[in-house]
């Protein structure tokens, strides 16, 4: 299973990191949160900032690319096999940076990677 960092999480059940966090568990894998808002989604906490994490193969955004900015040397530092950009949230100097550093880059939906085993 991979451990994957929701960026963008969020309490708000109709948004697509909450869905995407709930699909994660239920296909089990491990699932870190990060947001803006304190919280928790299926027993996940949410978590601000920029927290140590290690053992990250995925991370997934949901953040729009301007907010993406302050995250990118965190992103890069954890070493991840592969960031995910979901729709709406593509960055082309951020993927280009990324697969420059080895990184895996996917502009791609989540959601639709679980539901059809692409994950």
């Amino acid at each position: 299973m991979k451990k994957t960092l929701v960026i963008g999480a969020t309490p708000n059940p109709a948004r697509y990191a909450y869905l995407a966090i709930r699909q994660l568990i239920n296909h089990g894998h491990e699932v870190v949160a990060l947001g803006a808002k304190e919280g928790e989604i299926e027993g996940v906490p949410i978590l601000q900032g920029f927290p140590a994490l290690e053992g990250i193969d995925t991370v997934t955004l949901y953040i729009n690319p301007f907010r993406q900015e302050e995250y990118y040397d965190y992103i890069l530092d954890l070493k991840p096999r592969r960031i995910i950009f979901n729709p709406g949230t593509e960055n082309y100097a951020f993927m280009h940076r990324a697969k420059l550093e080895g990184v895996e880059v996917l502009d791609a939906c989540t959601l639709v990677m679980l539901s059809t085993g692409q994950y």
